[in-house]
């Protein structure tokens, strides 16, 4: 079944009941820690969440066989997809849409017991490196690349240790095709050094990012790297050997729950240039896929994952919906 036979069946979706987030003052703001600084407690917590959540009940009802964990697939699909006329990646919205995005994510997590706060992933730190981050552990992260040697319906290998070794996505690619979870880390020398595009992530490569002192400037620049983290360790959607893996599609990369240790990241740094210049928290600018000027007012959709957001609410972190910092 293609996404576009989900089409008819897009009114339906946004007329579903939604999960509010929590609202609440910000006195007492959480602090998002790197995935290593967690404790092994936390870590176990979060990655048994993370996994109840690939078992929970789908909230849109498109698909009987989809779970929780696909439906943040299919909302990230439709929004990357000509289909909606929406987009969320390569306009201004990337930023403050996967903001929102994760903090649904981080809702879903507490409704399967974790109680702690979003993690991330410091891919700059480790882009030396990527293959011995502890992300990757396979008993306090989240399992190693694509190892599996049967046949995973055209994609890369699936993944065979950690918690997600189980795990089926449903969704790939704006259609139905499950599929085990799949991997293929770019190897070294391939795209850049090491492993895993790592060069084109690298302290040097932020550096130049976070020269830009304009919001369009900086949210362009800033998509690059994180584009060849999707691709570094999902593989891309044209990988040749081995097939593609799901972090590398724009229309897929939520199937592997790394993606949202990933955008954990993207959203400190975003976190850290707003720091840096005065009246950044508010600095909102650009232009949409159709060549119009965005505002704070515009809509954020979920499609009926949650409750739509508004952009405003979602610049500073201290807003009453979000109200976290970083360590």
């Amino acid at each position: 079944m293609k996404l576009t036979s989900f089409v008819a069946l897009f009114g339906a979706a946004l007329a579903l009941p939604s999960a509010p987030l929590s609202s609440r003052a910000c006195t007492n703001p959480t602090v998002r820690k790197e995935w290593r600084n967690a404790t092994v407690t936390d870590r176990l917590a979060y990655l048994s969440a993370a996994v109840c959540i690939t078992k929970s009940p789908s909230r849109l009802g498109i698909h009987p066989n989809a779970t929780l964990q696909d439906d943040f697939s299919f909302v990230h699909a439709l929004l990357s997809d000509s289909l909606t006329s929406i987009y969320i990646h390569t306009v201004p919205a990337f930023l403050p849409w996967h903001r929102y995005f994760l903090r649904v994510y981080e809702d879903a997590l507490h409704a399967c017991g974790y109680a702690g706060p979003a993690l991330y992933w410091d891919f700059v730190h480790d882009s030396p490196s990527p293959s011995r981050s502890p992300v990757w552990d396979p008993t306090t992260g989240f399992g190693g690349n694509g190892a599996g040697t049967e046949s995973n319906g055209g994609f890369a290998p699936r993944v065979v240790d950690g918690p997600f070794k189980d795990w089926r996505p449903l969704y790939w690619n704006a259609g139905v095709n499950p599929h085990g979870l799949a991997r293929n880390w770019i190897p070294k020398g391939s795209e850049g050094e090491p492993e895993m595009a790592g060069g084109k992530y690298s302290a040097e490569i932020m550096r130049g990012v976070f020269e830009e002192t304009t919001y369009a400037g900086f949210r362009a620049k800033l998509e690059d790297p994180h584009n060849h983290v999707h691709g570094g360790v999902g593989g891309g959607l044209q990988r040749g050997e081995g097939g593609p893996g799901d972090l590398g599609a724009n229309t897929a990369s939520p199937n592997d729950p790394i993606f949202f240790l990933l955008h954990g990241e993207v959203d400190r740094l975003w976190w850290l240039w707003q720091q840096q210049g005065e009246g950044r928290t508010g600095m909102y600018d650009g232009v949409d896929q159709n060549g119009r000027a965005v505002e704070l007012d515009d809509v954020l959709p979920m499609m009926g994952l949650a409750e739509n957001g508004v952009v405003r609410d979602y610049m500073d972190v201290n807003s009453p919906g979000l109200c976290y910092t970083y360590e």
